[in-house]
């Protein structure tokens, strides 16, 4: 999710060497007895959104020119975005690659663990942990594809855009993918409330045959799915780490 195809990285294969180093660190903290890295921000999207450089994408058009004339003499005339009254639409443009912000949080954690310090973190209020974790979870809830189809189907028809995917996708088949997700979501949260509660992971990974073999028997479309349940990576993404779509 930290690479989607929302953020126009550069080097999308730097994040998944981020989960390698960590997995490496982590799998050599358990069995060395001590604590195990905290891989929440680096890797979030919300860290990669707070990177990202907002502004004006370019419309390239092709002018017609002489089909005589050398590539290298040929030109593109570039058109600014469409104004919606005095407001020009925003884009993301780039992301600020980087590895500080990634090293100061990994310095953090391992200097807040000595003595002294670990008793000024203590010192912190569980209600400001809690504020912290409850904006978190606001914000995924309102940018879940879950949450955006149940507010399109009780939203009045008037009021969603026409450029909304959704209007492609039957209302039948939204309501039958949406019922997919909540019951995947019931039984990854369920077994968090039993003694395998560590083993949630495993509903997650299985969530992934389902999607690929067993939806696409179901009476979808490829358009409609691609729509319900698109890439989250790019194909540069996947190219860039040796995959395919």
């Amino acid at each position: 999710m930290a690479q989607g195809s929302e953020f126009p990285l550069r080097k999308p294969p730097g994040f998944h060497w981020d989960f390698v180093l960590l997995g490496i660190s982590t799998f050599i903290a358990g069995l060395l007895g001590i604590p195990a890295p905290n891989g929440l921000i680096p890797q979030a999207p919300i860290h990669t959104r707070s990177l990202v450089v907002m502004g004006k994408a370019p419309k390239v058009e092709p002018m017609i020119e002489d089909p005589h004339l050398p590539a290298s003499e040929k030109t593109e005339k570039v058109m600014q975005p469409p104004v919606q009254g005095k407001m020009v639409v925003e884009v993301p443009v780039a992301v600020v690659e980087q590895r500080v912000s990634n090293l100061v949080q990994g310095s953090l954690c391992l200097v807040l663990l000595t003595g002294p310090l670990q008793h000024v973190l203590g010192l912190i209020p569980r209600g400001v942990l809690a504020g912290l974790f409850f904006a978190m979870g606001v914000e995924g809830v309102l940018e879940n594809g879950v949450t955006a189809k149940f507010l399109y189907l009780i939203q009045d028809r008037n009021l969603v855009p026409d450029t909304e995917p959704l209007r492609k996708v039957r209302k039948s088949r939204i309501i039958l993918f949406l019922a997919i997700e909540l019951i995947g979501f019931g039984a990854t949260f369920a077994i968090t409330q039993t003694i395998a509660a560590i083993g949630f992971p495993i509903i997650i990974l299985l969530l992934i045959p389902v999607r690929t073999s067993i939806i696409p028997k179901l009476p979808f479309t490829p358009e409609e799915l691609r729509i319900l349940d698109q890439p989250t990576a790019s194909a540069f993404t996947m190219r860039s780490v040796g995959g395919t779509m």
